[in-house]
């Protein structure tokens, strides 16, 4: 059950919205009923003790059936939201699209400005740009257009919508991909889920490459040792933690990567001194701590920067970061006071590849 759990951890943050309050790994039980002696007749004969294995294999097949179910709801949900993302791309929006990707700009802050500029952009991500900062953020972590980037968990594409046609001229953006014949149902469900965020949106990840990952017990596959000039794992490091996918992330991250290589960080900042196994259950990890897990793998932390700071984050909630917007986990309860939080407080880092 524990190695389900892990797999189940891994492939979700690959393919779930980060910005939705994670679910919790599907449990099962099995309650043996003792019926009660009647104390009007006969004691009735001693029930035979329940086999372990079939039990074991009982409780097995019932999450499973529960995690397929669940898996199922979830493609549905994704296929629905296909079909209004391919009903966005008109061929109006394709054509136009594809002349701001195909022109060559030149200079990487020109090419930065005419992708966030662009109307391929989903309906209300440009309003984030005020604050997550996008221009600002990718130029502290040094990225070119001609990088080879890989991103972890790119959720519902916030970042990926931007990363792939900046990167059209030069460079490569790779993420996660999976086998649809995968007899483990959440590796299928994965490669299904990246095909339609893929395939929905037009012409606009025509250029992006999909690393295959292997079974549950391999390391992350993040492509060729030394071939990476960036990794970015953006507001995920809190799941990282809460699953144990330490060493599946950044041993293949250290590896993958170029002497110098970049590992850029965001993350939804805990207050210092916060314990992060309570942190992280609420979507935030102390800095400090953070930063030390990091250079534990082989990492140096090269600089850190505020751009994505926010005082009003109290970092108090019941439902955790998924409170502030754009989640808003209480619906429209406060949602005023919460609007005027604004989205969290976060750490920006930027760690380069050392030798171990």
């Amino acid at each position: 059950m524990q190695r389900l759990a892990l797999v189940i951890a891994s492939v979700a943050l690959m393919s779930c919205n980060k910005d939705t309050p994670p679910t919790e790994t599907p449990q099962s039980s099995t309650a043996a009923a003792t019926p009660a002696a009647d104390e009007t007749t006969e004691p009735a004969e001693e029930t035979p003790a329940e086999d372990p294995e079939a039990a074991k294999k009982a409780e097995e097949e019932a999450a499973a059936k529960k995690l397929q179910e669940q898996l199922d709801k979830r493609l549905a949900a994704a296929e629905a939201k296909a079909e209004k993302v391919k009903a966005r791309w008109t061929p109006e929006v394709v054509t136009a699209f594809e002349k701001m990707r195909d022109k060559k700009y030149g200079n990487d802050k020109k090419r930065m400005k005419a992708v966030l500029a662009s109307k391929h952009r989903a309906p209300g991500n440009a309003d984030r740009d005020k604050f997550r900062h996008p221009a600002e953020t990718l130029k502290f972590f040094g990225l070119k257009r001609n990088m080879k980037v890989f991103e972890i968990g790119q959720g519902a594409g916030w970042y990926t919508e931007v990363l792939a046609p900046y990167l059209a001229e030069g460079g490569q953006l790779y993420l996660a991909g999976y086998d649809e014949k995968a007899e483990d149902p959440q590796m299928a469900f994965g490669a299904k889920a990246m095909k339609l965020f893929l395939e929905s949106p037009g012409s606009l990840y025509s250029n992006v490459e999909t690393v295959a990952q292997g079974g549950r017990d391999e390391p992350m596959n993040l492509g060729p040792d030394g071939s990476l000039d960036m990794v970015l794992v953006i507001r995920m490091f809190h799941n990282v933690h809460r699953f144990g996918l330490w060493d599946r992330y950044l041993t293949s991250a250290h590896k993958s990567l170029k002497d110098g290589g970049v590992l850029a960080v965001v993350q939804h900042r805990a207050a210092e001194g916060a314990d992060p196994e309570e942190s992280a259950k609420k979507g935030y990890l102390p800095e400090k701590w953070l930063i030390e897990k990091i250079e534990g793998y082989g990492f140096k932390l090269d600089k850190k920067s505020e751009i994505n700071a926010n005082k009003k984050d109290t970092k108090d909630y019941e439902q955790g970061v998924w409170t502030l917007p754009p989640s808003f986990a209480l619906g429209d309860k406060d949602k005023a006071k919460y609007e005027g939080i604004g989205e969290s407080d976060r750490a920006t880092l930027r760690f380069v590849k050392v030798a171990k």
